[in-house]
């Protein structure tokens, strides 16, 4: 399997490479800097700056890309549509590091996790630019799409347990009423994806026993 990360050097998508280079997938990174990660193969390129020519013999595109402050939270939408593009009308699937702000929390799924009450409004501009960018996702029919949102706490340094719980459109807690997975476990539920394929053009969710 020909694998492609693009924002590898950051956190997440640094222990995603790592992953699957681990399992002995082909390898490519596609980042803007010095190559942090384990892979060997490396394209180096601003994500808004992908072609499809690029991508072109990957079996699967991991868009690993992460924005935070207020002048960026935009890019949310317009790396993925960059990306979409890329790969629009192919074979390559495309799946991308969600957030869990918009998990439904109700049967009807009529309120997100950031519509609740209790969600801190200092997250709320990030969330509501992450449901933008998947509700720009669902709109692709040209795509083959997976949007995997991690639990409530993603935690960038928590432990690899190699488990996990998979989960669909709803929020959910473990068996101790808890909502948290690793940066590690993650990558595992994501490469796990990647080399199944089981959820094209479907949102799942993840979160740690």
């Amino acid at each position: 399997m020909k694998l492609a990360v693009v924002c590898a050097n950051g956190k997440a998508g640094r222990l995603i490479t790592d992953e699957a280079v681990k399992r002995g997938l082909d390898v490519t990174v596609i980042i803007r800097s010095e190559n942090k990660t384990s892979a060997k193969n490396v394209i180096t390129k601003d994500i808004l700056d992908i072609k499809a020519e690029d991508l072109k013999g990957f079996d699967v595109v991991i868009d690993a890309f992460g924005a935070w402050m207020p002048e960026t939270l935009p890019m949310h939408s317009t790396s993925l549509k960059a990306l979409c593009d890329a790969v629009a009308n192919t074979n390559t699937r495309l799946l991308v590091v969600g957030g869990a702000g918009s998990l439904y929390v109700n049967p009807e799924h009529t309120m997100t996790v950031s519509q609740t009450p209790d969600f801190p409004d200092s997250f709320k501009p990030l969330a509501n630019a992450m449901a933008k960018a998947l509700g720009e996702l669902r709109q692709r029919k040209d795509v083959k799409w997976t949007y995997i949102s991690p639990a409530a706490d993603f935690q960038a340094e928590g432990a690899k347990t190699g488990k996990y719980i998979l989960a669909g459109e709803e929020f959910k807690l473990n068996s101790n009423n808890q909502s948290f997975i690793s940066y590690a476990d993650y990558a595992i539920a994501m490469i796990d994806e990647a080399v199944s394929g089981k959820h094209v053009n479907q949102r799942i969710s993840v979160l740690a026993e």
